[in-house]
């Protein structure tokens, strides 16, 4: 037997923990559903087209430091550097080039220089001189198109 030195005899009870309380306003999230089969197909798609564009980039001599990136800014597709630059891409897959060129909205150019942002906050160690948002376009049966500067007006 343990001497009576102040200290808790094992085993003993712990107090219960008060529930949380709820909070106003604040609802419980839902149960996540499966997605449907046509945004499976499209989020497949999108990965293939990413996967295609860093293949690209690499082919012409880029170095990728970081596939889709996500923070609560937005997400970038690619981080990509060459030499002293460090790109951003944007990864667009369409029927065509133009309907693709199309679906940079102002908005998402906004939320990705935003994330380039924290991104770069993030990874102070990385070295540049120049940074770049460009758009790669993806296209079945076609080789990528590559805009550099895209979102430059």
């Amino acid at each position: 037997m343990a001497k009576d030195n102040g200290t808790p005899k094992w085993p003993f009870k712990l107090p219960a923990l008060p529930r949380s309380p709820r909070v106003p306003g604040l609802r419980q999230k839902a149960p996540k559903s499966e997605p449907s089969p046509e945004r499976q197909a499209a989020f497949s798609r999108g990965i293939s087209a990413e996967s295609q564009a860093a293949s690209w980039l690499v082919g012409q001599g880029y170095r990728i430091l970081a596939r889709r990136f996500k923070c609560a800014a937005g997400e970038i597709d690619i981080v990509a550097g060459r030499r002293q630059t460090v790109i951003f891409v944007e990864v667009k897959a369409r029927a065509s080039f133009d309907d693709a060129a199309e679906s940079v909205t102002p908005r998402q150019r906004s939320r990705i220089a935003t994330a380039a942002e924290i991104w770069l906050a993030n990874n102070p160690k990385i070295e540049f001189q120049d940074l770049r948002f460009d758009a790669i376009l993806i296209v079945p049966g076609k080789p990528p198109r590559h805009i550099p500067g895209a979102f430059e007006t």
